[in-house]
Order: structure tokens, then sequence, then C-alpha cells
């Protein structure tokens, strides 16, 4: 299964995040950021890649700052 991550600017803007898509019955899982994407400590979101239009819509909406979506 084609995975994609979702970078934040911050843990608790991802935390926000992890809530309100899991509330809107997106399967997503907090990981570390993958190395070759940041040498930041942190957290990103994984989820399937084929729900990444809804994942942007939900963001959007609820006024999420993200660093980006990136296939992995």
């Amino acid at each position: 299964m084609p995975y994609s991550v979702v970078l934040f600017h911050s843990i608790s803007a991802a935390l926000r995040a992890e809530k309100l898509l899991k509330g809107n019955s997106v399967a997503v899982k907090p990981i570390s950021i993958p190395r070759h994407l940041s040498s930041d400590c942190g957290i990103c979101l994984r989820f399937e890649r084929s729900e990444e239009a809804q994942v942007r819509m939900i963001l959007q909406r609820c006024g999420v700052d993200i660093q980006g979506i990136h296939p992995v």
C-alpha cells in the first residue's frame, strides 16, 4: 500500500491534525519524520496516498498549517 506523510511546523499542529483527521474517519499514524525529508526531530502523520485530497481539504478547512505532503 503506498503511503504519504504530512509534515508540520510544530508538534502541536501535528497532534491537532491527528485528532481532526481521525474525527473525519481518515486513518493516520504518527511516525518519526523520515530522514530523507528532514533532519529535525519530530513527528509526521502517515496515511494512505489515496486519501491525500481528503487530508488536504480537512487541514485547509480547519486552518492547520502544514509544511508539506510527501510520498514515502
